[in-house]
C-alpha cells in the first residue's frame, strides 16, 4: 500500500517536474525571440528607457509645378475659367482672322471691275445693283446702299453710304469686344486665385507644425501666384489680338470710305451732270440711245 502511494507520489513528480522544464525552455525561447525582435510591451517591472524616437524621413518640399499639366490640377477651381477664357481667345482670334481678311472685306478685281461698268457706261444702277448681290462683300453692300439713290444729290448718295458703312462696321467689329473682355478678365480671375490661394497657406501655416518654416510659406505663397501667372498668359496675347484687328477694322473702313466717296462721285447728280457737259452721256442715256 505504501509501495502503491510511494510510486505514484513519483510519478505525480516526475510529471510536475516535466511540466517545469517545458515551461523554462518555453519561456526561454520567448525570451530570446523578444531579444532579437524588440520588446512588443513594456515591461511595468523594469525602468523606463528613453529611447530615441525613430528618425522621419524629410518630407519632400513642394514647389512650383512646371509641367503643363501639372501646372493645370495646380490651378485647382480656378482652372476651369481660365481654361475657358482662352479657349475663348484662341477661338475668336482665328474666326477673326478669317473674316477680317482684306481679300474678303474688300475684294480688289470686284472694286476695279465695278467702276470700269460704271465709268464705261455698261451698267446703271439695276446692272449695278446685280453685280453688288452676286459679289456679297461688305464693299459690295456698302456700294448696293449708295446705288439706291442713283441720280440724288450728292449729300443723300453719301449719307446712304454712311449708313451702309456703319452697319458694315458693327458686323466687322463683332467678337472683338469678347477679347477685349478675356483680356480684362482672365488677370483678375488670376488675382482672384492668388488670394484665395494665399488666404489657405496662412491658414494651413497657421493651423500646423510647420509656424516659422519659411520654405513651407514660400512654396505655398509661390504655388499661390501661379493663378495670377496663368491669367497674365491669357490676357496679353488676348490684348495683343485685340489691338491687332481693331487696327486691322480702322485700316479696312478707311479704304472703304475711299471707295464710297469714289463711287458719289460716279453716281450723284452733281456727277451726271458734270458728265453731260463734259459730253459724256450719263449711264441711263446711254441706255435708251
Amino acid at each position: 500500500m505504501i509501495n502503491r502511494t510511494f510510486k505514484t507520489n513519483s510519478n505525480r513528480g516526475k510529471s510536475r517536474l516535466l511540466m517545469l522544464v517545458v515551461w523554462c525552455a518555453l519561456a526561454l525561447a520567448g525570451w530570446v525571440s523578444a531579444q532579437e525582435t524588440g520588446p512588443s510591451t513594456p515591461d511595468p517591472l523594469s525602468p523606463p528607457v528613453n529611447a530615441a524616437a525613430p528618425a522621419k524621413a524629410p518630407a519632400a518640399k513642394k514647389g512650383i509645378p512646371r509641367d503643363p499639366l501639372e501646372v493645370m490640377f495646380a490651378l485647382g477651381i480656378f482652372m476651369y475659367p481660365l481654361g475657358l477664357c482662352s479657349v475663348v481667345v484662341v477661338w475668336f482670334s482665328i474666326e477673326r482672322m478669317v473674316v477680317l481678311r482684306r481679300g474678303r472685306v474688300i475684294p480688289r478685281p470686284f472694286v476695279k471691275r465695278f467702276f470700269e461698268h460704271i465709268e464705261q457706261g455698261k451698267v446703271d444702277a439695276k446692272g449695278a445693283m446685280k453685280l453688288c448681290e452676286e459679289n456679297g462683300s461688305p464693299i459690295a453692300m456698302i456700294f448696293a446702299h449708295g446705288l439706291k439713290k442713283w441720280g440724288k444729290p450728292s449729300v443723300e448718295v453719301e449719307q446712304a453710304i454712311i449708313d451702309g458703312g456703319e452697319r458694315q462696321l458693327s458686323q466687322l467689329r463683332t467678337h472683338l469686344r469678347v477679347l477685349n473682355g478675356a483680356a480684362t478678365v482672365s488677370p483678375l480671375l488670376g488675382l482672384l486665385g492668388t488670394v484665395v490661394g494665399m488666404i489657405e497657406s496662412f491658414n494651413s501655416i497657421a493651423t500646423s507644425d510647420s509656424m516659422g518654416k519659411s520654405a513651407e510659406m514660400a512654396g505655398g505663397i509661390g504655388l499661390a501666384l501661379l493663378t495670377t501667372a496663368v491669367g497674365l498668359l491669357i490676357a496679353i496675347p488676348a490684348l495683343i489680338m485685340y489691338m491687332y484687328f481693331s487696327g486691322r477694322v480702322d485700316g479696312l473702313v478707311i479704304d472703304m470710305d475711299t471707295y464710297g466717296q469714289d463711287l458719289v462721285d460716279q453716281i450723284s447728280a452733281e456727277a451726271l451732270a458734270e458728265q453731260a457737259r463734259s459730253g459724256r452721256q450719263p449711264v441711263s442715256t446711254a441706255k435708251k440711245s
